[in-house]
């Protein structure tokens, strides 16, 4: 079967498609991909800065979506079943072998592309606004990267739980993205400070979903209302900020870590937990994953390369069948 491999740790310059062996069914569900989301792990992989180091080659991809071609008995999965599910690695590939546990039922109104933009996304920040950040109706979030895949998948599940959204974007073509996903206000990334202040009023906000640390780090601490909570997703923008612990006390503040991955692998039965809590937003399309952009794989290096540059717009996504 076609798929891509990482086979030395250069960049996603680097990344080849070549033949390689099916995998292995055994006690996992085998998914035929039509579709693998691009994630920003799968770029650290390709330079060896991921957490979880794997030999060359190997393939990445932590999200596909596609049909069930067979599933181990007592599973819940069928063949022929359209699937979500988060391999780890291995989605950039036709065909995958992933543990029941990680393996979901796809909604009938979902695109194989949308299915394939849910797993990290969609989990993840499901898994800050509630679990983490404790968000409740009525509050305002304040979304970096509001244009990319994680803060249109963040944007819209705040707007789901009831509420208001700013979303921090660095160009026009994010900024409309935004909008789409359904932000109440956008505000651009330069200068965001003193527009979030305007917007409530100097009140600040209640909760800040920050998938790109770097240097606008300080002033999200400063946007904060009092009890308020900025989640750390990622650091999309190179840079691992330090915090002045000092400044978390002068309106009872707090800088929240969102481990997602470390959460459920503790805890096997939660990623299923979210997914029947999200269903059915998903089904009512009041969560509506949006695709930027859709490559081939034998595209899979630039689309990689645009989500290291921070130039991809939306949800990037491999198409696969």
């Amino acid at each position: 079967m076609r798929a891509v491999q990482v086979t030395r740790l250069d960049g996603p310059s680097a990344v080849e498609v070549n033949d390689v062996p099916e995998p292995a069914a055994g006690t996992h569900v085998l998914i035929d991909v039509h579709a693998a989301g691009v994630t920003f792990p799968d770029v650290l992989q390709t330079r060896g800065q991921y957490q979880i180091k794997m030999p060359t080659p190997f393939v990445p991809g932590a999200e596909v979506a596609g049909v069930v071609r067979s599933a181990p008995e007592g599973s819940a999965f069928s063949e022929g079943d359209r699937v979500a599910a988060f391999p780890g690695f291995g989605g950039f590939a036709e065909s995958v072998a992933v543990d029941p546990a990680q393996v979901f039922p796809l909604p009938d109104r979902f695109s194989f592309e949308q299915g394939a933009a849910v797993p990290m996304n969609l989990l993840t920040v499901h898994f800050a606004l509630t679990k983490r950040g404790r968000l409740e109706a009525g509050e305002t979030v304040l979304v970096h990267g509001a244009g990319g895949g994680i803060g249109t998948a963040a944007t819209q599940l705040a707007k789901a739980l009831g509420a208001e959204v700013i979303g921090v974007t660095s160009d026009g073509a994010k900024a409309d993205l935004a909008r789409r996903a359904g932000a109440d206000e956008i505000v651009p990334a330069e200068g965001f400070l003193v527009a979030a202040n305007k917007i409530t009023d100097h009140r600040g906000v209640d909760v800040i979903v920050d998938p790109v640390g770097g240097s606008r780090f300080t002033d999200s601490l400063r946007s904060l209302s009092r009890e308020g909570r900025l989640l750390v997703i990622g650091f999309t923008g190179g840079e691992i900020p330090t915090v002045k612990v000092n400044r978390l006390l002068l309106h009872n503040t707090s800088v929240v870590g969102v481990g997602w991955g470390e959460y459920w692998l503790a805890r096997r039965g939660y990623l299923q937990e979210q997914w029947r809590d999200l269903l059915p937003l998903m089904e009512a399309g009041t969560v509506d994953p949006i695709i930027g952009a859709a490559h081939s794989l034998e595209e899979a290096g630039q689309a990689l390369a645009a989500m290291e540059n921070r130039t991809a717009v939306g949800k990037q996504v491999l198409t696969v069948r």
